[in-house]
């Protein structure tokens, strides 16, 4: 197949923020309004050449492949380049939509892709919205409070609550502070992430239990639980918060010295591997999930397992030493790198008729 990778590349997004930075800078000149530098995570999402090469080569393994920045040119590109499949890792930059901009442009184009399609990606990235879907079909997730910016704490706020970016991803924005065990630790943190992210913040019960992470692929019946990872909050540096934090995730954890938190697979019971696998099953179910995706779980207080945050565009990093979950749950069930990759294309080609059941793209 001739297919087109869309990418985020650090890079390209990179220059995107500049643009932008030069437009807030004309408006100022003209408009007396003051642009403000990006957070310093703003590219946390973004993949790195590293990624990109190593998911191309593995298309190239077996299909012909052409890169797509996705930016203000990528619907030209693709209308121009019209590929059989559009394999989808772009994750973009502004807005709670963001996920949903490069797939909303294959709709238009009637292309196929892989993964979820727009509303799934916006549903899941904006974590109020998920959750709520995710409470009404009675999927058991933290009770949950929305703060805009500049309004005041609600009432009634279960301590300890872990306060996050309403719609941001890769820890962007959930920082060892953002465990908040007072009112006061609470408003402070509201204050910096409403004031640095220009977005409301989503307030959540801190649950004190074992956290996972679950890989998915596949669809429907055939849907593949790919063996559980823990994150054994015991391993972080000491003073550091029971959270997957940013620092944890990007700063404390290197290539050079890796954090040893991660357990695959999870040493759990088979009673609790098979509630959380029945728990993201359906969670893919409702949200209807395609193709991949990663999910976080954590258990309460009670042992009972919630879920955490849906991530239908799950990071993949193709060394061993970056502890990027979705490839160590593969790696553990006997996928390689790139037969990780090939498995989504093949997902996507059966789901868009591409090929017979018995086929391969």
């Amino acid at each position: 197949m001739n297919i087109a990778l869309l990418i985020s590349s650090k890079a390209g997004m990179a220059a995107s923020l500049r643009r932008r930075a030069a437009e807030s800078a004309a408006a100022h000149a003209l408009n007396e309004e003051e642009g403000e530098e990006p957070p310093l995570d703003a590219l946390a999402e973004c993949d790195s050449d590293e990624t990109i090469s190593a998911v191309a080569a593995a298309l190239r393994s077996r299909h012909t492949v052409t890169l797509i920045e996705s930016d203000e040119e990528a619907y030209l590109r693709l209308r121009e380049l019209r590929p059989d499949l559009v394999f989808n890792m772009s994750e973009r930059l502004v807005g709670p939509n963001r996920e949903a901009h490069m797939p909303t442009l294959c709709e238009i184009l009637e292309l196929p892709y892989t993964g979820s399609d727009p509303l799934t990606l916006s549903l899941c990235l904006d974590k109020s919205r998920a959750k709520e879907i995710l409470s009404y079909h009675g999927i058991p997730n933290p009770a949950f409070w929305i703060v805009e910016p500049g309004a005041p704490i609600p009432a009634g706020i279960l301590f300890p609550a872990i306060v996050k970016p309403l719609f941001e991803g890769s820890s962007k924005g959930i920082k060892n502070n953002s465990y908040a065990g007072t009112k006061a630790e609470l408003e402070a943190r509201v204050r910096e992430v409403t004031g640095v992210y220009k977005e409301p913040v989503i307030v959540e019960r801190f649950l004190s239990g074992r956290e996972f992470t679950v890989g998915v692929l596949g669809n429907g019946p055939s849907r593949e639980i790919l063996p559980i990872v823990e994150i054994d909050h015991s391993l972080l540096p000491a003073g550091a918060h029971p959270i997957y934090s940013y620092e944890a995730k990007w700063i404390w954890d290197t290539p050079d010295k890796p954090l040893e938190i991660f357990k695959c697979p999870a040493r759990i019971s088979p009673e609790l591997r098979a509630e959380i696998e029945a728990l993201v099953s359906e969670t893919c179910r409702i949200l209807r999930i395609h193709d991949w995706c990663r999910i976080d779980v954590r258990l309460d207080e009670a042992g009972r397992a919630n879920i955490l945050e849906v991530n239908p565009l799950p990071g993949v990093l193709p060394n061993p030493e970056d502890n990027s979950c979705l490839p160590k749950a593969a790696r553990t069930a006997g996928y390689a790198y790139t037969d990780l990759i090939l498995r989504v294309v093949d997902e996507a080609a059966l789901r868009w008729g591409l090929v017979g059941r018995e086929g391969r793209s």
